[in-house]
């Protein structure tokens, strides 16, 4: 429950700051070559295409349930094990979403279009409102890894023998690699907002999910004819 409110506050308080952005004075705009150098070639890149793209790509979010509730269906899990994932999931998502709209309200650099002179990536700057100077990090990655780590630890521990584990993993994290390339395509991100975006998904996942086990491994409910209680292992 804890990790639960902590979760949904989390993400209730990033939205907060993240829509009281505004666009900030044009002497603070961060100038192009304060840009870290490997991200500079990027600056002024914008693609609408690819942009759409990775907004469509939010249907995988499905995937980790889609799959959880499959193995129920099919017998292999049951109603528990899929409530609790499904519980887990949105503590992940919560978390990444908050933590991440937290970061870009502080407006730590502008996204790379906001830097283009000509094309639509020109007349997109001059319609940008405050999140487009928020660039750090990327939250459809962080997402996106998110999603992938779920779906890749459902299967590996529902099917431990199972030989497709290797290509669920492999399939899922190209997945989630795809969004973020996608996202420097669509000149949304610089590498750096990706690669950052996509260690906070992973971390948030494998800390939620590290949470939960050793939770089951050290607590458990005594229950019985007048004796109610909680058992701790330390």
């Amino acid at each position: 429950m804890p990790l639960t409110f902590f979760a949904a506050f989390a993400s209730v308080y990033g939205n907060y700051r993240y829509s009281q952005t505004g666009v900030p004075a044009e002497e603070d705009v961060f100038l192009q070559s304060r840009l870290l150098p490997w991200d500079r070639p990027v600056a002024g890149r914008y693609n609408e295409t690819a942009d759409k793209v990775s907004d469509w790509a939010v249907v995988l979010g499905i995937t980790p349930l889609a799959l959880a509730g499959y193995s129920w269906y099919g017998g292999d899990a049951s109603g528990k094990d899929f409530a609790a994932y499904t519980l887990m999931f949105a503590q992940a998502i919560a978390l990444q979403s908050g933590f991440n709209l937290l970061i870009r309200s502080t407006q730590l650099w502008p996204r790379p279009y906001i830097y283009a002179t000509e094309g639509e990536g020109a007349e997109k700057a001059r319609e940008a409102r405050g999140e487009a100077y928020g660039s750090f990090f990327s939250g459809h990655t962080s997402a996106a890894f998110t999603i992938a780590v779920f779906t890749g630890e459902w299967f590996s521990e529902v099917y431990p023998a199972s030989p497709y584990r290797g290509i669920v993993w492999a399939s899922s994290l190209s997945a989630a690699g795809m969004v973020g390339a996608l996202r420097i395509a669509a000149g949304k991100h610089y590498p750096s907002d990706v690669i950052v975006g996509a260690l906070v998904g992973t971390g948030i996942s494998l800390s939620v999910i590290r949470l939960h086990r050793v939770k089951n491994e050290r607590v458990s409910l005594i229950a019985g004819p007048n004796t109610l209680g909680i058992s701790v292992r330390f």
